[in-house]
């Protein structure tokens, strides 16, 4: 067995995914390290942030440096210094997310251009499995197709039919040794292309089970509506993963409706523009409010940023003069809030108090931050 459920609260799960290379604590945050690297971020700050698994991008990995380059270093885990658990997701979502750079579908495979030097590229079910085989990453994703939330109901059906197809031949493809391989169901929120993917994914031997095509522009009522009948639907021994979902509030409510992984790049994204995310919502460093303010970034907040005394009015500052160090110091504290809310939710789930710490964690996101100006 590769996951073990050790608690439930509701539909809530704690559980643990066992891998190659250690254990991934549910439910999950995976900060995302795009071309190997969480960016601004040391492998060992990451770990210290309390993260079990990063996340990796096979199409990016595949064009810059090339799995025969992290193949003959050693594999992305001694390429990358990070020696935890890796999960590679499979480039479908950048391939089909980049719509203009798409040439063509078709049964076998997804013919487009690379967005490093427009030259014409082509990904199938069984390639994507030998680049993250030579990657060695400890998760494998499978090709799929991810089409927004506003297409037509004939492209959610070719998307359903394509991605089955694909998982049918990618489920018993070669692997790295000890490599976990997810399928993935798509559907949009339609409940019968949504069901009948379920069925078809879930019908194959994977070791995981992710929902894509959601968080991609529907309504976040009825994307979190899906989620409640949809996740319940896959086998309850396996893990289930929501692809691209980060904020604190979504964060929760997917928790709630049985999800035990996720992964966004909106922490350290965020970040990177200025912002600091909060028990009570986002602040804006750039804002001239925060000029002489000597707080924190967050009260009681042991990340490396506030427990190193580092003041708003500097992280200002570092950011106003484009200093590498405001977007560090922000990156750590985003990583840290969004990973210790996810250990807090396992914590709660284990005691059978997930349903008021949810509520205590809304009412305070809801609360909105603070909006008095420091005066010294």
């Amino acid at each position: 067995m590769s996951f073990v459920v050790e608690a439930t609260d509701g539909a809530a799960r704690a559980g643990i995914v066992r891998t190659a290379h250690g254990e991934i604590r549910t439910p999950a945050f995976m900060p995302v390290g795009t071309k190997g690297t969480v960016k601004t971020l040391l492998p060992e700050e990451v770990a210290a942030l309390g993260a079990d698994v990063v996340l990796g991008n096979t199409y990016h990995l595949h064009f810059r440096p090339g799995e025969d380059v992290i193949e003959a270093l050693g594999g992305l885990h001694a390429f990358t210094g990070w020696s935890g658990p890796i999960l590679t997701d499979s480039g479908g979502f950048q391939v089909f997310s980049l719509r203009d750079t798409l040439a063509a579908v078709d049964d076998d495979g997804v013919t487009f251009r690379s967005v490093y030097d427009g030259s014409l590229e082509r990904l199938t079910p069984e390639g994507v499995a030998e680049i993250q085989r030579r990657l060695g990453s400890d998760i494998a994703m499978c090709l799929d197709i991810c089409p927004p939330a506003n297409v037509s109901r004939h492209e959610h059906e070719e998307a359903v039919r394509r991605t089955q197809l694909w998982a049918e031949r990618q489920v018993d493809a070669p692997r790295a040794e000890g490599q976990l391989r997810f399928g993935i169901a798509q559907g949009g929120t339609d409940p019968d292309l949504r069901r009948r993917s379920i069925e078809g994914i879930a019908s194959l031997p994977f070791d995981g089970f992710a929902l894509g095509g959601l968080a991609v522009g529907e309504n976040r009522e009825e994307m979190l509506d899906t989620v409640g009948w949809a996740a319940p639907a896959f086998p309850d021994d396996r893990p289930r993963y929501f692809m691209g979902l980060g904020d604190a509030e979504g964060i929760l409510e997917v928790i709630a409706r049985g999800v035990d992984m996720f992964d966004c790049v909106l922490p350290t994204r965020t970040a990177r523009t200025g912002s600091a995310l909060t028990a009570r919502g986002r602040l804006n460093l750039r804002n001239a409010r925060f000029a002489r303010d000597p707080r924190p970034l967050e009260e009681g907040c042991g990340c490396p940023a506030c427990g190193g005394g580092f003041s708003r009015a500097f992280v200002r500052h570092l950011l106003n003069q484009q200093e590498i160090s405001g977007l560090r110091l922000l990156t750590l504290h985003n990583l840290w809030f969004t990973l210790r809310l996810t250990a807090g939710a396992r914590d709660a789930i284990s005691r059978g108090a997930f349903d008021a710490y949810r509520a205590d964690a809304h009412a305070s996101l809801a609360a909105g931050p603070e909006e008095e100006t420091w005066q010294p």
